[in-house]
């Protein structure tokens, strides 16, 4: 089959290395420095999925039309990425996958002719340099139907499509509760910003107590603006909707195990998560779809989310002036709830 992946990143680039190893033809798009290293010596994945040398078809913008479409550039980049390659997805199935709320929804809207699945990568991937990535921790990527105001036509078959197709090689979930389901991911991600404020990998920020005690109110509160939205948590990566509602509910102590649970999850390799690996390569990161979205959302529900949207100011801090904060000017610079 035809597979074309826009946004050969992180996760783009093993969904598109693990196509090409069974054997699809592949095509992917990719910018600057990644898209020469493509160009050159092709795609090479390595970590817990095993080991592979790709050779895919790059370019900046897809050349031809795909039988199937796997969008997976950052949140931010999403709109003019669709725009870009709008001609060749006419029609195509399309499976977005990306952080935050709403990107699925926005595809649909702005492709209205294209049948949009989403999707949710829950395998943690690290771009280790051009042309190299890797799978630090194995898990499946869930796919299901974004809401949509006006469905649009083959959706249901877009969704088998990509499942069997996807499903073939790597693993696969399908959800009928899509939102929750991005909510759920969406507290997952919360253990991205603390890594893109400090410079240190999601274990490190996790084991240190004042930046666990950060990462716990901020998930907390995501929880609470989640609930005042209508939220059923989606059962993802261990985290349910009881046991999120009972975390936080938690003295703020007992709390602090969730997690450190999480931590346990992602394994001993080194997690820089998605966003610091963003501030690394000097790009902007996708913080105002992730800490940004629960802001923007408690605004909705005539709440605030102060913990949130403070760790949005600091990855934007850091953005700007390239140097990174210490814990303890973050543990001063914070008045946590009790």
């Amino acid at each position: 089959m035809r597979i074309a992946v826009i946004g050969a990143g992180a996760v783009g680039g093993v969904i598109a290395a693990l196509a090409d190893r069974a054997g699809h033809e592949v095509t992917v798009t990719a910018r600057g420095a990644q898209l020469e290293a493509l160009q050159r010596g092709g795609l090479h994945l390595t970590g817990h999925w095993g080991e592979h040398t790709a050779r895919p078809r790059a370019s900046a913008v897809l050349e031809d039309r795909p039988e199937l479409a796997v969008l997976t550039v950052k949140a931010q980049d999403a709109r003019a990425a669709l725009s870009e390659n709008a001609r060749f997805l006419d029609g195509v199935p399309l499976v977005v996958v990306q952080n935050g709320l709403g990107g699925a929804e926005a595809a649909a809207a702005q492709l209205p002719s294209t049948p949009v699945v989403g999707g949710l990568a829950l395998f943690a991937a690290s771009y280790l340099s051009p042309g190299e990535v890797s799978i630090t921790t194995p898990a499946a990527t869930y796919l299901g139907l974004p809401a949509a105001a006006v469905p649009s036509l083959g959706r249901q078959a877009a969704l088998r499509l990509a499942t069997a197709t996807l499903g073939a090689f790597m693993p696969i979930d399908v959800t009928t509760n899509f939102a929750g389901a991005q909510w759920t991911k969406l507290i997952v991600n919360q253990v991205n910003a603390l890594p893109a404020i400090t410079g240190l990998s999601v274990q490190e920020t996790i084991a240190d107590p004042r930046l666990r005690a950060v990462l716990t109110a901020s998930m907390r509160e995501a929880v609470a603006v989640a609930r005042a939205r209508g939220v059923h948590f989606e059962t993802l990566l261990g985290l349910s909707d009881g046991l999120l509602r009972i975390f936080a509910a938690a003295p703020r102590p007992l709390a602090q195990l969730l997690p450190q649970l999480m931590s346990r999850r992602v394994g001993s390799t080194p997690n820089p998560g998605s966003t610091l690996q963003s501030i690394r390569r000097g790009q902007l990161t996708e913080i105002d779809h992730l800490n940004g979205a629960v802001v923007r959302e408690a605004r909705e529900a005539h709440l605030k989310a102060p913990i949130n949207a403070h760790l949005v100011r600091l990855v934007h801090r850091v953005e700007a002036e390239g140097a990174f904060i210490t814990p303890e000017e973050i543990a001063i610079s914070l008045t946590l709830p009790k």
